[in-house]
């Protein structure tokens, strides 16, 4: 076997992590529809199990690539029969790896944390009152048809693509912060959130969740939502 065609695949499969990560937004966004139109339990469940099934495959893949890399990074080192025991290895570390899930670690799947909290923040919106009872109702949401919420503290336009900093709460739009962080670090320095008076000095990716709710209420002020 060719450590290059192993590369290959294992390239194929990150891209594959892509379109699953596209699958879990287009379910949020399923979701909050229903949420909208007040559907059927039912249906909020199977969407809840479809996301749930896609976390599972993403962290499969995961744990899949982190087994082939350990396992040809060591066989580059060892002598050229050892990658005739390359499957069985891979089979074995793969099994450890996966052995230290469980179900219930699928609901730290970022996009399932993002789902879950845009279906709250949907569900407050829909029904404000009952917002009294969420201890955590987000300051902002509590006046989002202002236009000012929807500007990015980094171009000072309204957003497209928001994303919700999980540390300070904080939104962005999604392209300008990505950029902003990607600079910041080539420079080797530490991006801090640009919101006045916010004591966040390190914005990481890691920390940027999807905001579905805000998006949708940007898109319906443009009337863009089809």
């Amino acid at each position: 076997m060719s450590l290059s065609v192993v590369n290959s695949t294992l390239s194929a499969l990150k891209a594959c992590q892509t379109d699953i990560g596209t699958g879990m937004d287009m379910v949020t966004d399923v979701a909050l529809d229903l949420v909208e139109t007040e559907g059927s339990e039912e249906d909020m469940n199977k969407l809840e199990q479809m996301i749930l099934d896609c976390a599972r495959l993403d962290r499969e893949i995961n744990c899949f690539v982190e087994a082939v890399e350990q396992v040809t990074t060591q066989a580059r080192q060892q002598q050229p029969d050892a990658m005739f025991t390359l499957k069985s290895r891979v089979e074995e570390r793969l099994a450890e790896l996966q052995g230290g899930f469980a179900d219930s670690d699928l609901q730290k799947h970022a996009k399932v944390v993002s789902y879950n909290e845009s279906l709250r923040n949907s569900q407050k919106e829909a029904n404000p009152s009952a917002a009294d009872n969420m201890e955590d109702l987000d300051e902002d949401i509590q006046v989002t048809q202002s236009q000012q919420n929807f500007i990015c503290p980094l171009t000072q336009v309204e957003m497209v693509n928001p994303v919700k900093n999980k540390k300070c709460n904080h939104r962005y739009d999604h392209d300008a912060v990505l950029a902003m962080i990607r600079n910041r670090h080539s420079q080797e320095k530490k991006f801090r959130c640009p919101v006045v008076g916010c004591g966040n000095t390190d914005v990481k990716q890691s920390d940027l969740v999807q905001d579905a709710v805000m998006k949708r209420m940007i898109q319906k002020k443009r009337g863009t939502r089809t």
